[in-house]
């Protein structure tokens, strides 16, 4: 299919060439395309996992890209631009080696997560969505990575970094640009950008220990189940913390439930309201 080879750079301003991968790289990429595509009955449905596949060759998702994508999967580069945009996992300029998230979402935030990114982009001498000037570090501040429960949490290449400092954060992002092997929290060891898009494709995880690696939560992710079931945390020392509600309404005496749990009025149990359809003539009118 060779319908893409221009796109609008501008409005009012003339089509330009979409630039194409080398022929060797072409080929490498068509055969990875290939095996990507026949996973799903529907060829359009491997669009998200081809756009990781030309991130990883590029480090981000460019216009030769996007015209890759749709060519493959016979889309037009406006269809897989609406995609590539909507995701933020998916950048439009070049990021670093090592792309770093900070959350700087409720918890976090209140947490020092606002701190951090600030310290950061100073101590890096580089702004959000900019990368240092050696390529190493590409910094952005992320609405959540859903571990609040590790607040202040930062993401390197989507590898969690838990309960952080801005002391522990400039620390990470210098060994990160000094070449030292650096560990996340929990989950198998920090690979580059390129190297995590490709496993995000869909293809098979080299790093060691990967298939044991796990990037669950510990005790902190459990704790609040465990405080409404009335069971002690780990290191508290006592047998009890809090007691569920049920019981609280036993040692106080009082068998009033609280406003959320009574019955609430409906237009199913409130005869004065009922959920009859709208008369748009009006009831004198029968």
């Amino acid at each position: 299919m060779t319908t893409h080879e221009t796109e609008p750079v501008g409005l009012g301003m003339p089509a330009l060439p979409a630039p194409d991968f080398p022929a060797e790289v072409r080929a490498r990429l068509e055969a990875d395309a290939k095996e990507l595509i026949g996973r799903y009955p529907v060829a359009r449905s491997a669009l998200l996992p081809l756009l990781h596949l030309v991130q990883a060759e590029e480090g981000y998702v460019s216009r030769t890209g996007i015209r890759f994508c749709a060519e493959q999967l016979e889309l037009t580069t406006a269809e897989v631009t609406a995609v590539a945009t909507f995701y933020t996992m998916y950048r439009r300029k070049p990021a670093g080696k090592y792309h770093v998230g900070v959350c700087t979402n409720t918890l976090c935030a209140v947490l020092g997560g606002d701190q951090i990114f600030a310290e950061l982009k100073e101590h890096l001498g580089i702004e959000n969505n900019e990368t240092t000037e050696d390529g190493a570090v590409s910094i952005e501040h992320i609405e959540c990575n859903a571990a609040c429960d590790y607040a202040p949490v930062m993401m390197v290449n989507w590898e969690f970094f838990d309960n952080q400092t801005p002391e522990s954060a400039k620390r990470l992002v210098d060994d990160l640009r000094a070449g030292h092997t650096v560990l996340p929290t929990r989950g198998a060891a920090l690979c580059t950008f390129k190297e995590t898009a490709r496993i995000l494709a869909g293809f098979p995880d080299e790093r060691a220990g990967a298939l044991n690696a796990s990037g669950a939560g510990g005790a902190p992710s459990l704790a609040g189940l465990r405080l409404a079931r009335g069971e002690a945390l780990p290191g508290t020392g006592s047998a009890k913390v809090v007691s569920p509600r049920h019981e609280a309404e036993k040692s106080t005496g009082s068998g009033t439930p609280s406003s959320h749990d009574a019955p609430q009025e409906t237009s199913l149990s409130d005869p004065a309201h009922p959920a009859d359809p709208a008369d748009p003539e009006g009831s004198e009118g029968r």
